[in-house]
């Protein structure tokens, strides 16, 4: 892997990627403290955009961290009511 990029300054995603055996719970997390650590006026989505331009020629297309990577770029669904009367039924 290169050096961190300016995407990732505390090459949090970077060290996901040198992690042998790493599985998707880890890289959620990881993803978590990294997306956390954004100053607020960045765009995630671009940066994330831009993460999987600087690390997807350097791992394998399986790797559980540019499957995260790609999930995190993914339209949530809208919120369900999931507490009271409605949350029982």
């Amino acid at each position: 892997m290169t050096d961190k990029c300016f995407f990732d300054p505390k090459g949090l995603i970077k060290d996901a990627f040198a992690i042998d055996g790493i599985a998707a719970p880890e890289c959620r997390s990881i993803f978590l403290d990294w997306a956390l650590g954004l100053p607020p006026s960045r765009d995630v989505r671009e940066d994330v955009t831009a993460l999987i331009a600087h690390y997807a020629g350097q791992a394998p297309a399986s790797h559980p961290m540019l499957e995260t990577l790609h999930a995190a770029l993914e339209d949530a669904g809208p919120p369900r009511r999931r507490g009271g009367r409605s949350g029982r039924q």
